[in-house]
């Protein structure tokens, strides 16, 4: 058997709960656990962690290979290693010791469940006792005495015939469970490395970090093609456009406040060719007003079953839901949101549309700029 592990604690110094900050429209962690179900190396895949949100986020995407461990507070503080938690969940757990454990990071979301089974392979084909993963980079080092490490500085070589420095970067592990018990360490014995692309180096420390690395999903591993289809972008009011508040002037008059830059991000997909549209239950004055300066396609009012419109809004554009986009907040957005080719909700949205598979969860709030946010999803 092979039992991947992931440890996913609450406390992060540098970015709160980070294991589940939203990152490329799902939770951090939702990225290596689901390349481990998809792997067809992983047996099991197991989240250690002290903290009820993380387990939460994980029982939400019901993964069938996924189950939670319970670690002790004591391996949950900064200074714990790594080891203290695996060596804690292999005590108190059934295993043969012939098996294989995979400690898996959830700061690497790049990595791909191909990686996993070209890796075991890598290991088996040649024989060796672990493996880890590396990133080949291509930078010239030096050490604070002034010396070059990694090539001759008086023959500097052009970048495309450098071979470069293999450094970890902290995708994945493999060792037997019988040697990590021997030597109270995921690696020993005979090591492999499993190359993999360059990108895949950066670490997950600090804010700016997480801006990079999404621009690097996006670019590597997620499907600019699926994008590429979508056709009609259709959207909730209240929630997605407003910040759902409800303001009273003071002779009663109802107000909404809207985001300018929603308004470009609206422009700029009409500009790509594509039809836009409102679709909300409410029906104000307001949001025609709104409609007419943002020159959408469609704007259904007062509505009760929002697939039913966006079936019939397809049928006049000849398109079928799988080239519909649509972001939404609440429950009566989740039959359409489980429908659509793309679907995503603002970052306050109600739980229930935050468990929906496959959904987006935008790094912005309704009214803040969520549809803008979302509309650079689509304009990849």
């Amino acid at each position: 058997m092979n039992i991947a592990f992931i440890p996913a604690r609450c406390g992060s110094k540098s970015i709160p709960l980070k294991n589940i900050k939203p990152f490329c429209g799902q939770p951090l962690i939702y990225w290596s656990l689901k390349a481990l179900e998809d792997s067809k190396s992983i047996d099991k895949a197991v989240v250690a962690t002290d903290c009820h949100e993380v387990a939460d986020t994980v029982n939400s995407f019901n993964f069938s290979k996924v189950e939670i461990y319970w670690r002790n507070p004591a391996n949950a503080r900064d200074e714990a290693s790594t080891e203290s938690v695996m060596l804690e969940y292999l005590n108190n757990s059934d295993y043969n010791e012939k098996d294989f454990f995979v400690l898996v990071q959830a700061t690497s979301p790049m990595t791909k469940p191909e990686d996993f089974d070209d890796a075991f392979s890598l290991l088996w084909n040649n024989k060796r006792d672990s493996l880890l993963t590396c990133a080949r980079l291509r930078r010239f080092i030096w050490d604070e005495e002034g010396d070059p490490l990694n090539y001759d500085y008086l023959h500097r070589p052009r970048r495309q015939d450098f071979k470069g420095t293999l450094v970890e970067n902290g995708a994945f592990y493999i060792n037997q469970i019988k040697n990590i018990l021997e030597n109270q360490n995921r690696l020993s014995g005979n090591i492999a490395i499993y190359e993999m692309p360059e990108y895949t180096s950066i670490e997950l420390d600090e804010p700016d970090d997480w801006n990079i690395a999404e621009n690097l999903m996006r670019k590597y591993i997620l499907k600019p093609s699926q994008n590429n289809q979508i056709k009609l972008f259709l959207m909730d009011v209240d929630g997605v456009l407003t910040d759902a508040g409800m303001y009273y002037s003071e002779s009663g008059d109802e107000l909404k406040k809207f985001n300018t830059h929603d308004g470009k991000g609206i422009e700029l997909l009409r500009k790509a060719g594509m039809k836009t549209g409102i679709i909300t239950s409410e029906n104000t004055e307001i949001v025609t007003c709104r409609a007419k300066k943002l020159k959408v396609d469609y704007l259904y009012q007062g509505v009760k079953d929002k697939l039913k419109i966006a079936k019939e809004i397809c049928q006049q554009e000849g398109i079928t839901l799988d080239e519909v986009a649509y972001i939404g907040d609440d429950i009566n957005d989740i039959e359409l949101l489980s429908n659509v080719g793309k679907a995503a909700c603002p970052m306050n949205s109600q739980n229930e549309v935050k468990y929906l598979e496959n959904i987006i969860i935008l790094d912005k709030s309704g009214g803040e700029g969520a549809v803008r946010n979302f509309t650079e999803y689509i304009l990849i």
